[in-house]
């Protein structure tokens, strides 16, 4: 566990830096959104485009990585949804909450960490997860945040909407670009590999540092909003299905799938149930805030996910590798 934790650590610690700065303004709120902008356009999209094009086609198009997740993810979002609509938690907030349970950090702080623990072979698992979440679960609960009195025009746009996130989305583009050049064997010239190259080493400190100025923000913005009475168990159960139901579903339908002699590998799965046992990711925040939905309650689950994950993920890599 301790072997773990030294190289957890300095992933989680970056985090705690942004959070703090955030926190006692040495980093000014507004330059929050330039730090996110320069992850998501131009670092993000280039490490992920470097590992999609060195990793085998055959890894990015695995089935029985895509299907096995993608059924754990819609179970996570009917659960949460099931558990958290009352008659003050309506859908909007409760797909969102569904949307945070079942969305984990994957691009900003998972692939990097994936890449430290396990080696160069889990990019392949990883950026399948990552595509199921950004087109297909993602698509769901803003589709099902729009119940709340939609009728069928309030649906389709929603819909609509969350299509048009989908194509917008860089990292969906520079994964499948990745994957074009896997396929083709083409290689970049070289200054064009080496720019790509610099940025995408970037991409893991700044991300990880932005995650924490992110919380920071959200949760300062929650509490000058007056969100600040919010009851412990409006967040606290979708964190904990976050870092505790979300990786043990996956292992049992991962394993329950091997048993069954279905294409899925042991190694593939390790990935996967990492992948789930990661923190939510922080994106949901602002997602949720576009669409209306109770922000102060995301940033509270987004913020208590990642504290606690530095225990439970180190955990969890320890039981597993």
């Amino acid at each position: 566990m301790l072997s773990v934790l030294l190289v957890t650590f300095p992933f989680f610690a970056l985090v705690l830096c942004g959070y703090v700065a955030a926190r006692r303004r040495m980093l000014p709120l507004e330059a929050i959104p330039g730090l996110n902008g320069f992850v998501l356009f131009f670092a993000l999209p280039c490490m992920l485009y470097r590992f999609g094009a060195s990793t085998p086609i055959v890894q990015l198009l695995d089935a029985g990585v895509f299907f096995t997740y993608l059924a754990c993810a819609l179970l996570v979002v009917a659960l949460t949804v099931a558990a958290s609509l009352n008659h003050r938690i309506r859908w909007n907030d409760a797909a969102f909450g569904a949307l945070v349970a079942a969305f984990p950090n994957t691009g900003f702080m998972g692939v990097p960490l994936l890449l430290a623990l396990l080696g160069a072979r889990a990019a392949g698992p990883a950026i399948v997860t990552i595509m199921v979440d950004m087109v297909i679960t993602s698509s769901l609960c803003i589709a099902l945040s729009r119940l709340d009195g939609a009728g069928q025009h309030g649906m389709a746009r929603a819909m609509r909407n969350a299509l048009r996130g989908v194509l917008v989305n860089p990292l969906a583009w520079a994964i499948l670009l990745g994957a074009l050049a896997s396929a083709l064997r083409l290689e970049l010239p070289g200054p064009l590999a080496k720019t790509i190259a610099l940025l995408g080493d970037a991409a893991s400190p700044v991300a990880l540092f932005t995650i924490g100025a992110v919380l920071a923000r959200s949760q300062m913005l929650a509490a000058a909003q007056g969100h600040a009475t919010i009851p412990l168990s409006d967040y606290l159960p979708v964190a904990l299905i976050k870092l505790l139901l979300h990786p043990l579903l996956v292992w049992a339908v991962g394993s329950a799938a091997i048993a069954l002699g279905l294409p899925l590998e042991r190694f593939a799965l390790t990935v996967m149930v990492l992948v789930a046992a990661l923190p939510s990711a922080s994106n949901v925040a602002m997602l949720a805030e576009r669409f209306g939905a109770d922000s102060g309650r995301i940033a509270r689950i987004i913020l208590l996910s990642t504290a606690a994950a530095f225990l439970s993920f180190s955990a969890a890599v320890a039981w597993l590798v």
